[in-house]
């Protein structure tokens, strides 16, 4: 298997026309993937296995008054046919030396702890296991927290 491990720019849309299942949680949308893409801070990585993408890895670089740009990856995702072949491993390592060329002095990343897989694969690239809490929202048409109740 030759794997194709490339970074997405703003023209590349329609390399996520052809996308395996399982690499992403919902069928990519057109619309969503060019204004991805457009944006400078938005990064995507695929791994393309006969024109076809196999797994990927997204990113947001942000800066902060007070600190240095740091990377957040937001998602890795690779077709459960291409498991275990370590392609999360190199989309990981190739987002990494991304997010130091942009001059991200950190990045970070969240799963679950129950993900043994992910959690396998962070600790093997050198990642140090935070305890966080995650708080999450659905924001409702009105622009507040859905059973936000004012109080």
């Amino acid at each position: 298997m030759t794997l194709d491990i490339r970074l997405l720019g703003s023209d590349d849309d329609q390399v996520l026309t052809r996308v395996a299942d399982g690499v992403f949680d919902h069928a990519v949308d057109p619309s969503l993937a060019r204004e991805f893409l457009a944006d400078a801070r938005h990064h995507m990585i695929v791994a393309i296995d006969g024109g076809v993408v196999v797994g990927m890895i997204s990113a947001l670089h942000y800066v902060h008054p007070d600190k240095a740009a740091q990377l957040w990856i937001n998602e890795v995702g690779v077709a459960p046919s291409y498991h275990r072949r370590g392609i999360a491993r190199q989309l990981l390592d190739a987002m990494l030396a991304h997010g130091h060329a942009l001059g991200c002095t950190e990045a970070w990343l969240g799963t679950e702890d129950t993900n043994g897989a992910a959690n396998a694969l962070y600790r093997s690239t050198g990642g140090k296991p935070e305890p966080f809490v995650l708080y999450s929202w659905e924001l409702d048409a009105s622009g507040g927290a859905a059973g936000d109740d004012g109080a």
